[in-house]
Protein backbone atom coordinates (compact mmCIF):
# COMPACT_ATOMS: atom_id res chain seq x y z
CA UNK A 1 0.00 0.00 0.00
CA UNK A 2 0.90 3.41 -0.79
CA UNK A 3 0.22 6.60 0.96
CA UNK A 4 0.40 10.36 -0.03
CA UNK A 5 0.25 11.31 3.55
CA UNK A 6 3.86 11.93 5.81
CA UNK A 7 3.52 10.25 9.20
CA UNK A 8 5.22 10.26 12.22
CA UNK A 9 5.48 8.55 15.68
CA UNK A 10 5.30 11.91 17.12
CA UNK A 11 1.90 12.93 15.62
CA UNK A 12 3.27 15.36 13.05
CA UNK A 13 2.54 14.90 9.45
CA UNK A 14 5.23 17.82 8.51
CA UNK A 15 6.83 17.18 5.01
CA UNK A 16 10.07 15.87 5.13
CA UNK A 17 11.17 18.89 3.53
CA UNK A 18 10.00 21.09 6.12
CA UNK A 19 13.05 22.12 8.40
CA UNK A 20 12.15 25.27 9.84
CA UNK A 21 9.42 27.18 11.53
CA UNK A 22 9.35 31.33 12.12
CA UNK A 23 6.75 32.15 15.20
CA UNK A 24 6.39 36.01 14.17
CA UNK A 25 5.42 37.93 17.62
CA UNK A 26 1.65 37.81 18.12
CA UNK A 27 -0.07 40.68 19.22
CA UNK A 28 -2.87 41.77 22.14
CA UNK A 29 -5.66 43.42 20.07
CA UNK A 30 -8.21 43.40 22.78
CA UNK A 31 -8.40 45.46 25.73
CA UNK A 32 -7.82 43.87 29.06
CA UNK A 33 -5.72 40.75 30.11
CA UNK A 34 -2.40 41.02 31.48
CA UNK A 35 0.33 43.27 29.96
CA UNK A 36 2.67 40.05 29.47
CA UNK A 37 -0.44 37.51 27.91
CA UNK A 38 1.02 38.05 24.11
CA UNK A 39 4.49 37.33 25.11
CA UNK A 40 3.60 34.09 27.07
CA UNK A 41 1.73 33.15 24.12
CA UNK A 42 4.86 33.61 21.66
CA UNK A 43 6.43 31.78 24.41
CA UNK A 44 4.48 28.61 25.06
CA UNK A 45 3.99 28.74 20.93
CA UNK A 46 7.77 28.37 20.01
CA UNK A 47 8.46 25.93 23.27
CA UNK A 48 5.34 23.33 21.87
CA UNK A 49 7.27 23.26 18.21
CA UNK A 50 10.57 22.68 19.84
CA UNK A 51 9.44 19.76 21.86
CA UNK A 52 7.69 18.10 19.38
CA UNK A 53 8.70 18.70 15.67
CA UNK A 54 12.20 18.32 15.04
CA UNK A 55 12.14 21.85 13.09
CA UNK A 56 14.17 24.28 14.46
CA UNK A 57 12.92 28.23 15.13
CA UNK A 58 14.51 30.61 13.13
CA UNK A 59 13.46 34.03 14.18
CA UNK A 60 12.50 34.99 10.42
CA UNK A 61 11.94 32.82 6.72
CA UNK A 62 11.22 29.58 8.41
CA UNK A 63 9.51 26.96 6.26
CA UNK A 64 6.13 27.53 8.34
CA UNK A 65 5.48 30.66 9.67
CA UNK A 66 2.88 31.52 12.11
CA UNK A 67 1.74 34.90 13.15
CA UNK A 68 -1.52 36.79 14.46
CA UNK A 69 -3.49 38.24 17.07
CA UNK A 70 -5.25 37.66 20.43
CA UNK A 71 -9.04 38.85 19.65
CA UNK A 72 -10.62 38.38 22.78
CA UNK A 73 -9.76 38.34 26.56
CA UNK A 74 -13.45 38.13 27.55
CA UNK A 75 -15.15 37.45 31.23
CA UNK A 76 -18.59 35.77 30.61
CA UNK A 77 -21.39 34.74 33.24
CA UNK A 78 -22.72 31.25 32.89
CA UNK A 79 -24.81 29.21 34.52
CA UNK A 80 -27.25 31.86 35.72
CA UNK A 81 -29.03 30.86 38.79
CA UNK A 82 -32.34 31.12 40.21
CA UNK A 83 -31.36 34.55 41.51
CA UNK A 84 -30.74 36.27 38.23
CA UNK A 85 -26.99 35.52 39.20
CA UNK A 86 -24.28 33.79 37.33
CA UNK A 87 -23.47 30.44 39.18
CA UNK A 88 -19.97 30.32 37.19
CA UNK A 89 -17.73 33.33 36.00
CA UNK A 90 -15.94 31.97 32.46
CA UNK A 91 -12.88 33.82 31.19
CA UNK A 92 -12.07 33.14 27.21
CA UNK A 93 -9.14 34.25 25.36
CA UNK A 94 -9.39 33.99 21.40
CA UNK A 95 -7.10 34.13 19.50
CA UNK A 96 -6.63 34.29 15.72
CA UNK A 97 -3.90 32.89 13.58
CA UNK A 98 -2.14 32.95 10.45
CA UNK A 99 -0.29 30.37 8.89
CA UNK A 100 2.00 30.21 6.61
CA UNK A 101 3.83 27.29 4.82
CA UNK A 102 6.07 28.54 2.44
CA UNK A 103 6.75 25.03 1.00
CA UNK A 104 3.22 24.09 0.22
CA UNK A 105 0.51 27.22 0.00
CA UNK A 106 -2.57 25.25 -0.49
CA UNK A 107 -1.89 24.87 3.46
CA UNK A 108 -1.93 28.09 4.05
CA UNK A 109 -4.94 29.51 6.81
CA UNK A 110 -6.37 32.27 8.57
CA UNK A 111 -8.38 30.85 11.71
CA UNK A 112 -9.53 31.75 15.36
CA UNK A 113 -8.99 29.49 17.98
CA UNK A 114 -10.60 29.91 21.54
CA UNK A 115 -10.93 28.14 24.91
CA UNK A 116 -12.33 29.17 28.06
CA UNK A 117 -11.82 28.02 32.11
CA UNK A 118 -14.33 28.56 34.19
CA UNK A 119 -14.46 29.33 38.07
CA UNK A 120 -16.77 29.86 40.86
CA UNK A 121 -18.78 33.54 40.73
CA UNK A 122 -17.80 34.10 44.52
CA UNK A 123 -14.63 34.66 42.82
CA UNK A 124 -12.53 37.54 41.32
CA UNK A 125 -10.88 37.44 37.66
CA UNK A 126 -8.01 38.05 39.71
CA UNK A 127 -7.86 35.38 42.02
CA UNK A 128 -7.87 33.01 39.41
CA UNK A 129 -5.95 34.26 36.48
CA UNK A 130 -2.38 33.56 36.98
CA UNK A 131 -3.79 29.49 37.51
CA UNK A 132 -6.20 30.02 34.52
CA UNK A 133 -4.32 31.46 31.42
CA UNK A 134 -1.76 28.91 30.94
CA UNK A 135 -4.40 26.49 30.84
CA UNK A 136 -6.01 27.95 28.31
CA UNK A 137 -3.22 29.16 26.06
CA UNK A 138 -1.82 25.37 26.57
CA UNK A 139 -5.12 24.28 24.95
CA UNK A 140 -4.94 27.19 22.24
CA UNK A 141 -1.77 26.20 21.69
CA UNK A 142 -1.97 22.13 21.21
CA UNK A 143 -5.05 23.10 18.34
CA UNK A 144 -2.93 25.26 16.80
CA UNK A 145 0.16 22.61 16.62
CA UNK A 146 -2.94 20.38 15.65
CA UNK A 147 -4.21 22.27 12.25
CA UNK A 148 -0.52 23.35 11.43
CA UNK A 149 1.73 20.12 11.87
CA UNK A 150 -0.44 17.67 12.54
CA UNK A 151 -2.89 17.99 9.89
CA UNK A 152 -6.17 17.81 12.19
Amino acid sequence: MQSCSIYSFTGTTLSPDIKTVTVNNFTLATAGGPANLPLTFNEKLKEYYQRYTNLKVLPSNGDLVLEGNITGYDLLAVAPTASDQAGVNRLQITVLARFYNNKDESKNFEQSFSFYQDFPQNQTLSQNESRLVPKILDQIVLDIFNKTAADW
